[in-house]
């Protein structure tokens, strides 16, 4: 598979950044998906050299709201282009786009906006293509399959939606209620959903995003990774 498995760190946020990283390389991966509350930007110097110490790489950053505030957003850009971060997970206000079109060339970082579920400006994936329309072909989707299910999406039909545009994954999993669970243990078509991704040719970020048990997340997530690994391993 072309895609590289990783966390979002958010799935640690009991942690500090330092034992965040730790856990994720001992989860056996070598990606993570930096939450802004981990490594706020005042901090990458720091962020740096505690990803190199355990030879972790920052893929992707988010999620980030994004303004038309050109000083602020260059600030943002340049943290991204600083740290190798290649996608930032956003929610974009409807008025940034214009200058987001400039950024995102300049700069040669992606911008993925980020489905929220129900009750959020971005619930689905239409209202995320909708969204990017016209726009530079830096700025897609981060598909979080868990949102997107509350929202009412076929999470397969949204990977085929989004096709070269979707740029990462918050992979979640969820029951008949539609809560999330373990990665596997729910109702998700996930072989499905990594079948559609290799359809697609996705190569960007796929991050695991387990949001339960904040005080002790680590048995949860290596479940959902071994699920990860056995179901995507059937498909190579």
């Amino acid at each position: 598979m072309k895609w590289r498995l990783g966390l979002q760190s958010y799935s640690l946020r009991a942690m500090p950044f330092p034992q965040a990283v730790a856990k994720v390389k001992e989860a056996g991966l070598e990606f993570v998906e930096g939450f802004p509350g981990h490594l706020p930007m005042e901090k990458a110097e720091e962020g740096k050299k505690i990803l190199q110490e355990h030879g972790v790489r920052m893929i992707a950053y988010g999620v980030c709201r994004l303004t038309s505030n050109e000083p602020a957003m260059r600030q943002l850009f340049e943290f991204a282009k600083g740290m190798g971060i290649e996608v930032l997970t956003a929610d974009p206000d409807p008025d940034s786009f214009s200058l987001l079109d400039r950024l995102v060339e300049e700069y040669g970082v992606k911008v993925a906006i980020h489905n929220h579920g129900p009750g959020s400006r971005y619930p689905g994936v239409d209202s995320v293509v909708k969204a990017y329309e016209g726009h530079h072909s830096f700025i897609g989707l981060c598909y979080d399959s868990g949102h997107g299910a509350r929202a009412g999406d076929d999470v397969v039909a949204a990977v085929r939606k989004a096709g070269s545009r979707l740029y990462g994954v918050h992979l979640k999993d969820v029951n008949a209620q539609k809560h999330d669970v373990v990665v596997g243990e729910g109702v998700l078509d996930l072989k499905g959903f990594f079948t559609a991704l290799v359809e697609v040719g996705f190569a960007g970020a796929l991050m695991l995003e387990y949001e339960l048990d904040p005080q002790d997340p680590m048995p949860g997530i290596r479940q959902s990774l071994d699920f990860v690994k056995k179901t995507t391993a059937q498909l190579a």
